[in-house]
């Protein structure tokens, strides 16, 4: 009855109904057959009552997937990247050179520029004092106006930390690059240059830019807490120069950090976000101040020591980074954490108490200037 209710239906092998594969085969005689169903089941039963599976496609690797085959499981602060495909070296330590030449390379115009940027800033700050003194002046003999936009905004800058001044251009720049992932035309190029991967055909400015990148909101605001709340702390022990170098510095390093623990685990996956910076930022502060009593934002009630922080949070992302945890890129943010205890134990002896021979030679470049050939020496 049920092949008669196919024939009066229409169905049959000619048209794109098909049984499920595995289904079985009822068995019909010659004669009986075309009295049933006519001459569409002589074509079914030359077949053999089979049915052949379409042919399966071959897809590119897509970026969630394992150098292995493994699943990468997506975490929920990263962008879907179900159409970027991604293309792991077959020579995976030769993949490391040119970011490893990057991070040194910036590391180093980092702090070049730092150093400068110190010495323009206290060459002017005469200047700058007193041009404060006459605006000072002039806003005592000059009416008011009540209201002004303006000055309750430089009343509200003014009001500010140095270290708060510092991080008000970062945090400025991430909510820029945050707005721009809300555009679906430039998802492809976001992807390109402001996720961190070293399956990527782009690999040392991401780098930087995801740095600055974020796709969550709340990963994005609780980066930016934490970074307000260590801002003053931070620009206090370093300066504002030192620590803008040290910040900048302190991405690129941790995403070569995470870059190498990807090619040596062959888990690849797109990495985005300060969190490696802010780390470093955190290290530092911790390190200097060890006894400083910390909280946690949702338990204030709840406080301990910065030092058994920086231990658990070593901790934890070791354990992260062994495990293979996917929610975080715990590689970076170790590497972040080692480098912040690093230049406050050394690195802040041997890269900026040495950089007296750069500021010198800025120095006469600016004040002779750059040196003709035929004059007299």
């Amino acid at each position: 009855m049920a092949l008669r209710g196919w024939a009066q239906r229409g169905w049959g092998c000619g048209q794109a109904w098909a049984p499920p594969v595995g289904s079985g085969c009822p068995e019909l005689s010659a004669a009986q057959a075309p009295r049933l169903l006519g001459r569409r089941f002589n074509l079914f039963l030359q077949q053999k009552c089979g049915f052949r599976k379409a042919p399966r496609k071959v897809e590119p690797r897509r970026s969630d997937k394992g150098s292995g085959g493994e699943a990468y499981k997506r975490s929920a602060l990263i962008p879907p990247l179900e159409e970027t495909v991604f293309y792991p070296s077959p020579y995976p330590i030769r993949t490391l050179v040119k970011p490893f030449f990057f991070t040194v390379g910036f590391t180093g115009c980092a702090f070049g520029s730092a150093a400068i940027w110190q010495y323009e800033s206290l060459k002017s700050r005469v200047q700058s004092y007193f041009d404060g003194v006459k605006a000072d002046w002039l806003d005592h003999i000059r009416p008011q106006k009540e209201g002004d936009f303006r000055k309750e905004i430089n009343k509200w800058w003014n009001s500010l930390s140095d270290g708060q001044r510092t991080v008000t251009g970062i945090i400025a720049a991430n909510a820029l690059v945050f707005c721009l992932w809300r555009v679906p035309s430039l998802h492809r190029t976001m992807i390109r240059y402001f996720t961190s991967n070293p399956a990527s055909k782009v690999l040392c400015s991401p780098m930087l830019l995801s740095t600055f990148s974020h796709f969550s909101l709340f990963h994005m605001a609780a980066n930016m807490y934490v970074l307000w709340s260590f801002s003053t702390s931070i620009v206090n022990i370093l300066g504002q120069e030192q620590f803008v170098a040290v910040y900048l510095s302190a991405g690129v390093i941790s995403n070569f950090v995470s870059y190498v623990c990807k090619v040596a685990t062959g888990r690849y996956g797109p990495s985005l976000g300060a969190s490696g910076a802010i780390m470093t930022v955190l290290a530092a502060v911790c390190t200097k101040i060890p006894d400083g009593r910390l909280a946690i934002i949702f338990l204030p009630v709840f406080t301990f020591t910065a030092g058994n922080a920086l231990k658990a949070i070593i901790a934890m992302d070791t354990a992260g980074m062994i495990l293979g945890w996917k929610f975080f890129d715990h590689a970076a943010h170790l590497g972040g954490a080692l480098f912040g205890i690093w230049y406050i134990t050394y690195g802040h002896e041997l890269i900026w108490k040495n950089r007296e021979p750069l500021v010198k030679i800025w120095h006469e470049i600016r004040t002779n200037g750059p040196k003709k050939g035929g004059g007299p020496k």
